[in-house]
């Protein structure tokens, strides 16, 4: 197993109001050409109805006109996402006494700018890490990269059990927001999707064991793909840069297959749903948490920090998830409780992680829950 001792977090410092950012891109798709009375009512509207609060932008309000195609939004892409980035390694890494130098390996998700080298090759020298030091970027993944990151870190880090591993995810959507298209894909996206940054320390179990930091092991993971549904989520890449491809089908697949893929993955592990003491789930928007809520039959407030979340930052994308994460880990549940953790994204696919907090002696184990002591009777 691996073990998640710290989440670090970092949000650009600029605090918007959803109705103050309402404003501001409707007069940047307005400067389009293209959005006309009719339009904007419903940009106000899908706005309001996206369970936002705030969001904190990679760029102050009245920058956001003056950028001048894909270059402008890629270049302000590289600048932000490094800042936050470093912020977020750092805290990460200051959490729990550790060092860029200690770092072994480190997976990087983004999927709203490009850059060759990636902006984890970027951070190599000013964050300080080894030149040793093995990089996995991972593009395209979208919402569902923060739970696939780590599924794929304690893949590596299984082989690897002195290893420290660092998961970094930076997403600026705002950047992505296109002035000319007044589809209802993107004046929903203009309106849901926000800003930041989450790094992810975890350990191989000889280096948990040696260090005794406390926090979740990873206990397994579970992919999932879903045929012919390439078309409900992801980008349209062309010479104005990210246009949004959204569909109403997200919620129709949450509907369709989570259940199924929650129960099987549990049954894995010799768990049932009330086995689970914390949900960590992607705040996709308010729609698909009501699905997810619905469809796994949750308990009343279940999902309350991944709600709380996305109306203070809006869906970040990968990073969501991240941050639901490190809200879990402040204030976890008891000794041998477990949390599974999922997202779903591009593709269309889903990743659930199943994490459990070590018992008072430090295992880990598999299962444990009330299903299996039921099951031992």
């Amino acid at each position: 197993m691996s073990r998640i001792v710290s989440v670090g977090r970092a949000v650009p410092a600029r605090t918007s109001a959803q109705a103050d950012i309402t404003d501001a891109f409707s007069q940047v798709m307005a400067s389009g050409g293209e959005l006309d009375g009719t339009r904007r009512q419903l940009l106000h509207r899908l706005h309001g109805n996206t369970g936002v609060r705030t969001r904190h932008l990679a760029l102050p309000l009245e920058e956001y006109p003056q950028l001048d195609g894909f270059r402008d939004a890629n270049d302000a892409y590289l600048r932000v996402g490094l800042e936050l980035g470093e912020r977020a390694v750092r805290d990460a890494l200051g959490q729990v006494g550790l060092t860029p130098q200690d770092v072994d390996v480190i997976v990087f998700a983004s999927t709203t700018g490009v850059a060759a080298p990636s902006l984890d090759a970027r951070l190599v020298e000013p964050l300080g890490l080894r030149a040793d030091v093995k990089r996995m970027p991972l593009f395209g993944l979208g919402c569902v990269a923060g739970a696939a990151g780590v599924a794929r870190v304690h893949d590596h880090l299984r082989g690897d059990p002195d290893g420290v591993a660092v998961l970094l995810a930076v997403e600026l959507c705002s950047l992505t927001v296109q002035r000319d298209d007044t589809s209802t894909a993107n004046l929903v996206a203009s309106g849901l999707f926000g800003d930041g940054a989450a790094a992810v320390v975890v350990l191989g179990d000889r280096r948990a064991a040696e260090l005794g930091l406390p926090g979740p092991d990873v206990v397994g993971a579970s992919s999932r793909f879903y045929p012919d549904t390439a078309d409900v989520m992801g980008w349209d890449v062309g010479g104005s840069g990210f246009r949004i491809v959204l569909t109403t089908s997200v919620t129709d697949v949450v509907q369709q297959y989570l259940a199924d893929d929650v129960t099987g993955f549990l049954d894995g592990h010799e768990l049932r749903s009330g086995d689970v003491a914390r949900w960590v789930a992607h705040p996709g928007g308010p729609k698909v948490l009501e699905a997810v809520t619905e469809v796994l039959e949750l308990p009343e407030g279940a999902l309350a920090r991944s709600w709380a979340d996305l109306a203070e930052n809006g869906n970040m994308s990968s990073v969501s998830v991240l941050h639901v994460l490190a809200q879990t880990l402040a204030e976890p549940p008891a000794d041998g409780d477990h949390a599974l953790m999922f997202a779903m994204g591009p593709g269309f696919c889903a990743e659930l992680v199943l994490l459990r907090w070590p018992d008072a002696q430090g295992a880990a184990g598999v299962g444990g829950g009330p299903a299996r002591e039921a099951a031992a009777a």
